[in-house]
């Protein structure tokens, strides 16, 4: 990468909300590079056991090998896990569930940005199942272990992105390689366009996911487990030189140079697993939008609007299964 950025707001971060996390386990997918990585190894460092959740790739062994040097008593468990194959996923959560008997903290974090109007294996838009459907699918498979916690946290990752227009239930749909096309190299450059689009339609679903979780375990009376929502602003990570190489945001445009590290983007979420008067709903991220210290955030009211909560837990139902509480 072109920019570098300097790290200004992660010691603070943990400083401020950092305790021991020993006995604690924490499930977190996409943790090869950028802000899952840094949580990670953060968590690792406070003592919690850390589930890994990644696709084979050429970066994974050696993310491992750069999480236990830094951690060197830390507990890490690597499970292969594609997000973009459910079978992948379940047999992934099959691993879990014979394993472990209970999951404190599930950091949904993975995701992709702005790829090409494609569909998976299975036959959905590739960023929605990678950004959306299989993180609902894993946390409705792992919702009886987080059941089991005193104090069960799930952590969702959104974007400046949830920014846009209403979710439209296309998107969710076995349409992937339907949903647009790619659009002009001027709309992409510009983040405009079908591909941006769709982005903004998995971002726009992980709040609309976590306040429908959040209603929905009101209503039960479940109390212990709190679903919270975290951005990372505009953070220099793998996710735009994965993006650059099918035409999306360039990690080395004049646009990039305001960006903040992957350690300072990794503080909404660190901040959201650790902050101890958390409650269910709470909002973190830089209140500047692209970067800055994770403050907690007033959410746009159409994040947890009727329609968006309808149309996502509907059609994510529909994909994976109906989620039992």
């Amino acid at each position: 990468m072109k920019y570098k950025a300097t790290t200004e707001h992660l010691k603070s971060v943990i400083d401020a909300y950092g305790h021991t996390m020993k006995n604690q386990l924490v499930v977190i997918t996409g943790t090869t590079s950028g802000t899952g990585f840094v949580c990670a190894r953060e968590l690792g460092l406070l003592g919690a056991t850390v589930l890994l959740l990644n696709r084979k790739s050429a970066r994974l062994d050696d993310s491992l090998q750069q999480l236990q040097q830094a951690v060197p008593k830390g507990q890490f468990d690597s499970i292969i896990c594609d997000l973009q194959d459910f079978e992948s996923v379940r047999k992934a959560m099959q691993i879990i569930v014979s394993r472990y008997d209970l999951v404190d903290i599930l950091v949904n974090n993975a995701g992709v940005m702005a790829l090409d109007d494609r569909a998976t294996k299975d036959g959905y838009d590739i960023q929605m199942q990678t950004n959306v459907l299989a993180h609902f699918l894993i946390t409705k498979t792992l919702f009886p272990l987080l059941k089991k916690s005193h104090n069960a946290r799930i952590i969702n990752h959104s974007s400046m992105a949830r920014l846009g227009p209403p979710l439209e239930s296309q998107y969710f749909e076995k349409k992937g390689g339907q949903l647009g096309g790619n659009g002009s190299e001027t709309d992409t450059y510009s983040f405009k366009g079908p591909r941006w689009m769709r982005y903004h339609q998995t971002k726009l679903a992980n709040c609309a996911f976590t306040y429908g979780l959040k209603q929905k375990l009101d209503n039960q009376g479940i109390h212990h487990i709190l679903p919270l929502l975290a951005h990372p602003g505009l953070a220099l990570t793998q996710l735009q030189v994965t993006t650059t190489k099918q035409g999306g945001m360039d990690p080395d445009s004049n646009f990039m140079s305001r960006a903040q590290s992957a350690e300072d983007g990794a503080c909404g979420i660190l901040r959201a697993c650790l902050d101890t008067t958390a409650v269910s709903g709470n909002f973190y991220g830089p209140t500047a939008g692209w970067k800055g210290y994770p403050e907690l955030l007033e959410p746009e009211d159409y994040l947890y609007s009727e329609h968006n909560i309808d149309v996502n837990w509907a059609a994510c139902e529909a994909a994976v299964g109906v989620f039992k509480f």
